[in-house]
C-alpha cells in the first residue's frame, strides 16, 4: 500500500504498482508522472465517480482495479491503454455502459456487484476476451454479438434478471467454467437438511476462508465428532448468492470424492453449513490463477505428478462430476484449487460457490464442465514426470477430446474410460 505523500513528493517515481486507498474523490494528477513504468494500478476503495480523460498516457498500463468506488457510469477514458488486459470495477453502482469504449487488448473483465440491465453491442469486439464476471447485476439479456469472443473460457452471470441461456453461448469453443444461478432461467429446488443452532456447536480454529465465507473447525455434540462449519458472508460474491451456493451443497448427495453435508445451522441465527471434518492430511492440488495465467491454475515450484497420480484424480473426478450432472448440478468452478488430496490420491472436489442447478438432460451444459476437466488433465499432465507409455497416451487422448472446440467431440463424464 502506497501513500498520497509519497505518490506527490515523487519517492514511487520508477514504480510498476500502484495501490492507494484513502478516500480519493478525484484522480490523483501525479500518477501520470509514473507513465513510463506503471504496470499495475490499484485504486480500489476510494471515492472515485470519474476517471481523467488523460488515461492513454499510461501507456504501459496493463491492470487497473478500482473496486468499492461510487462510479455510476463506466469511464470511456480507458479506451486508450493499449496495453491494458485486465480491468475490475467490481462493487461500484454502475448503469451506463455506453458502446465502444473498451480498448480491445482485454482479456479479463470484472464488473461483480454494480447495477447493469444490459452490456454494449460492441462488447462482441474483445476477441481476445478469456474471463468476463458479471455476477451480482440487473442484466436481462446478453448481447449475441457476444458469439464473437471465442476466447471466452471463464464467464459469471449468476444474481442477474436472465430469462434464457442463449443457445450460442453454448456453442463458445473454448467456455468451460459458467455459473448462473440466481436467475430466473436456473433451476431452483429445494431440500431438507436436519437444523441445529449455532450454541451447540464447539467453534475452535478458522481453516480457511474464501469469497463466500469462511470455514472453522468446530466439534458438534449432535454428531459426536469433529465437523467443519462454514459460515456465509450472505452477500454477491464473484460466484453469486450464498443461499444459492449452500442450496447447491445440500443438493450434492453422498459420493466418496464429494465432502459429505450433515447438517444446516437454522436460517434465524446465520447462513450456515455442518460439513464433513476433513483432516489436514489432505491438501489443495493446486493453486487459483494469477495474473498471467488468467484462467487456469497455478501450482507450487516444483510440483510434479506421477501417471499414477494424474489417472487416480482424473478418475475420482469424473465420477463426482457425473454423480453432480446425473442430478442436475454444474460446479462451475472445476479446477485443481478446488480438489484436496492425500498421501494415497484420494480426492475431494469442493468449493460449490459457482455452481448451477440445470435440467439434466441438457448435455450442452456438461460438455462445457468436460472441458474445464480437459484444462484440468492438460495442467496436470504438464507437470507430468514422464510423459510416455500406455497410460500417458490415454490420458492425452482423453484430454484432446475433452478440449475440443467442438463441442459434439467431447464424451461426457459417464462416458470416460481411464
Amino acid at each position: 500500500m502506497h501513500t498520497l505523500a509519497q505518490l506527490r513528493s515523487g519517492e514511487l517515481k520508477g514504480i510498476k504498482r500502484l495501490t492507494i486507498s484513502e478516500n480519493l474523490i478525484s484522480f490523483p494528477e501525479e500518477i501520470f508522472e509514473l507513465a513510463d513504468t506503471l504496470e499495475i494500478l490499484d485504486l480500489s476503495n476510494n471515492l472515485l465517480s470519474t476517471l481523467p480523460e488523460g488515461m492513454s498516457k499510461l501507456k504501459k498500463l496493463k491492470i487497473a482495479f478500482f473496486s468499492n468506488n461510487h462510479f455510476t457510469t463506466f469511464p470511456s477514458s480507458l479506451k486508450g491503454c493499449e496495453n491494458l488486459t485486465m480491468l475490475g470495477f467490481k462493487s461500484n453502482q454502475i448503469e451506463t455502459f455506453h458502446e465502444n469504449i473498451l480498448p480491445h487488448t482485454i482479456s479479463w473483465l470484472i464488473l461483480t456487484d454494480n447495477r447493469l440491465t444490459q452490456l454494449p453491442h460492441s462488447i462482441g469486439n474483445l476477441h481476445k476476451l478469456q474471463k468476463c464476471a458479471l455476477a451480482g447485476n440487473r442484466i436481462t439479456k446478453l448481447p449475441d454479438e457476444m458469439a464473437a469472443c471465442r476466447n471466452l473460457e471463464l464467464l459469471r452471470l449468476s444474481a442477474n434478471q436472465l430469462e434464457t441461456i442463449p443457445s450460442w453461448l453454448l456453442s463458445l469453443p473454448k467456455l468451460s467454467w459458467l455459473a448462473f444461478s440466481g436467475n430466473p432461467c436456473s433451476g431452483s429446488r429445494k431440500f431438507e437438511l436436519q437444523e441445529i443452532t449455532y450454541e451447540t456447536l464447539e467453534v475452535k480454529e478458522r481453516l480457511g476462508s474464501g469469497a463466500s465465507g469462511e470455514i472453522f473447525k468446530a466439534y458438534s455434540p449432535a454428531h459426536k465428532d469433529e465437523i467443519a462449519l462454514k459460515l456465509f458472508k450472505g452477500s454477491i460474491t464473484s460466484d453469486g448468492y450464498a443461499h444459492d451456493e449452500m442450496n447447491a451443497y445440500m443438493g450434492v448427495g453422498e459420493h466418496p470424492n464429494l465432502i459429505k453435508i450433515l447438517a444446516k445451522l437454522k436460517e434465524s441465527e446465520r447462513l450456515g453449513l455442518v460439513l464433513e471434518y476433513i483432516p489436514n492430511l489432505y491438501r489443495n492440488l493446486g493453486l487459483p490463477p494469477d495474473f498471467e495465467t488468467c484462467t487456469r491454475d497455478t501450482f507450487k515450484a516444483g510440483t510434479r505428478f506421477t501417471l499414477q497420480t494424474i489417472r487416480t484424480v482424473a478418475k475420482e473426478i469424473a465420477s463426482a462430476a457425473a454423480h453432480l450432472h446425473a442430478r442436475g448440478i454444474m460446479h462451475g468452478d472445476l479446477y485443481a484449487h478446488n480438489i484436496l488430496i492425500n498421501d494415497d490420491d484420494h480426492c475431494y472436489l469442493g468449493d460449490f460457490g459457482a455452481a448451477s442447478f440445470y435440467e439434466p438432460y441438457q448435455k450442452e451444459l456438461e460438455k462445457i464442465e468436460v472441458r474445464a476437466f480437459g484444462c484440468l488433465l492438460e495442467d496436470m499432465l504438464s507437470l507430468c514426470l514422464f510423459k510416455e507409455g500406455k497410460t500417458y497416451e490415454v490420458l492425452e487422448g482423453l484430454r484432446v477430446k475433452c478440449m475440443s472446440e467442438k463441442r459434439d467431440e467431447r464424451p461426457l463424464f459417464s462416458e470416460m474410460v481411464f
